[in-house]
């Protein structure tokens, strides 16, 4: 990372607080929605594209397209697609913890694209991470919602790329986020003209799906991971997964099972440990 400056990093460290929380309105805006999944995507993703369009003509971003901004814009679109349909097969909070593995498939990715090796303590936190997805299943076998929580793990996987849009030479965020939005949002927006219910609270939740949850939330996301290292930014990140769930049980009154309280512990305890372990390595 070049270097950042004490205002950038303060910019940084805000923008991606934005970010966790414009992010965990998604479990609760997806579930008052009564539309198919794949439609909600697109419409939400096709607002988005246009907040994200305005934004980069403010700032007088241009827009790039190489073959590596197309592979972090199909990071994007199987991140949020496949979020949309496990939040509909399973509960808000097993899809979004699930999701919020991305960590342990960066660790893949950074051995697979860079050959950086995982050291002990990666490896480590891989396995307690892999025990916590185990209660997901064990639970999710139990109540029929398996492929919900299957789709939601493989959301955490496309989420990893997500969080490496920057990390390659031709790399540009912006960019991979604007064309992933515009490609859900021109392939499955037209499934909105199958739905029959529109009535205003729906469509209000469209609209702060778009808005609010997808669009202003990138924006806040490609600014924090700029100017933020990647292991404060998973930490901040980690403020999603606790107040998704929270949110959908308040206001949609929706809790995560037994077993999955036990994964959800698991998992989140193992990456943010995780973190905190290189957070105190690079300052030594």
């Amino acid at each position: 990372m070049n270097e950042v400056t004490a205002e950038k990093r303060r910019l940084g460290l805000i923008a991606m607080l934005g970010a966790s929380f414009c992010f965990s309105l998604g479990g609760l805006l997806i579930k008052i929605i009564p539309w198919n999944a794949l439609a909600i995507n697109g419409v939400r993703n096709l607002i988005a594209c246009i907040v994200v369009g305005v934004y980069l003509k403010i700032i007088k971003h241009p827009l790039k397209m190489n073959p590596t901004v197309m592979v972090g814009a199909l990071a994007l679109a199987g991140t949020t697609t496949l979020y949309s349909l496990a939040n509909k097969l399973t509960t808000a909070g097993n899809t979004i913890i699930l999701q919020y593995t991305a960590p342990i498939w960066i660790i893949v990715f950074l051995y697979l694209f860079f050959h950086k090796k995982p050291d002990k303590s990666a490896l480590i936190t891989v396995f307690i991470v892999l025990i916590g997805i185990l209660c997901f299943f064990f639970e999710g076998l139990s109540t029929g919602k398996w492929l919900g929580d299957a789709l939601a793990l493989l959301s955490g996987v496309f989420y990893a790329g997500v969080f490496l849009m920057n990390s390659f030479e031709k790399g540009d965020a912006l960019s991979s986020v604007f064309f992933g939005q515009l490609f859900c949002g021109i392939f499955l927006s037209p499934l909105v003209l199958r739905e029959t219910v529109f009535t205003p609270g729906a469509l209000l939740a469209v609209f702060l799906l778009g808005s609010v949850q997808v669009g202003l939330a990138y924006i806040f996301f490609t600014t924090g991971t700029k100017y933020t290292e990647p292991v404060t930014a998973s930490i901040i990140n980690a403020i999603e997964p606790i107040l998704n769930p929270v949110l959908v049980a308040v206001f949609y009154h929706e809790t995560l099972g037994k077993y999955s309280l036990i994964g959800a512990a698991i998992v989140i305890i193992g990456i943010l440990l995780y973190d905190l372990r290189l957070a105190r390595q690079k300052q030594s």
